[in-house]
């Protein structure tokens, strides 16, 4: 005979905890793994071995090895997993605030100067990887130069970009300048330090992109 008992609501707040922390030992896995024995060390198995899941959650999670490379820049880019876009990030949302066009670009020259830091690690160990990882690089870029033609297009809403300037050039100018391999020319390769990257390339977007000295 059928209850006539009112159903309770499904709570998957358990599931979805589940999945965060699953998401979250696989993620830390695949970088320890990676930094202590190498990309193709790195696989899917010995990655699930070390988060202690089964390699189907991995695939189910990431879709392989790939898409969890990819995941791993992402966080490690955003400095969390939490589902929030970059544009809505404090450190960007500091940018679109200021009024001044040089506090402006003083700001966005310390968000990729924080990102760079981030990433600097593991670029240099995906750059050495070999095809393998050549389109997440690829996609990275592209993903980047997304957000820096949005930054330009912040200041061509702003009013603050030079009478005449293109802005479709402006944003290739600066996704050059504040690309990956620059800062670790620089501080890796030259011995600059964060602060000096930052400055330096504060300076140098003012130049390319509001023609000040």
């Amino acid at each position: 005979m059928a209850s006539d008992a009112p159903r309770r609501p499904y709570d998957a707040s358990r599931r979805q905890e589940a999945a965060r922390r699953n998401r979250a030992a696989v993620l830390a896995a695949c970088r320890e793994l990676l930094f202590a024995e190498g990309y193709r060390a790195a696989t899917v198995r010995a990655v699930a071995e070390r988060a202690g899941v089964s390699p189907e959650t991995v695939y189910k999670s990431f879709g392989g090895k790939t898409g969890l490379v990819k995941a791993l820049w992402d966080t490690t880019l955003a400095g969390d997993d939490e589902p929030v876009a970059m544009a809505e990030r404090p450190q960007l949302r500091a940018v679109w605030e200021a009024r001044d066009p040089a506090v402006k670009l003083r700001r966005y020259a310390g968000f990729v100067r924080g990102v760079h830091e981030r990433l600097a690690p593991l670029f240099g160990l995906l750059v050495q990887a070999g095809p393998e990882v050549a389109e997440v690089l690829a996609l990275s870029e592209r993903e980047r130069l997304t957000g820096v033609t949005a930054f330009v297009g912040h200041l061509a809403d702003a009013g603050v970009l030079p009478p005449g300037g293109d802005p479709a050039r402006l944003a290739d100018a600066c996704w050059a300048l504040t690309g990956p391999q620059l800062f670790t020319q620089l501080t890796a390769g030259r011995g600059w330090s964060a602060d000096a990257y930052q400055e330096w390339l504060a300076g140098l977007l003012a130049a390319a992109l509001l023609g000040a000295p």
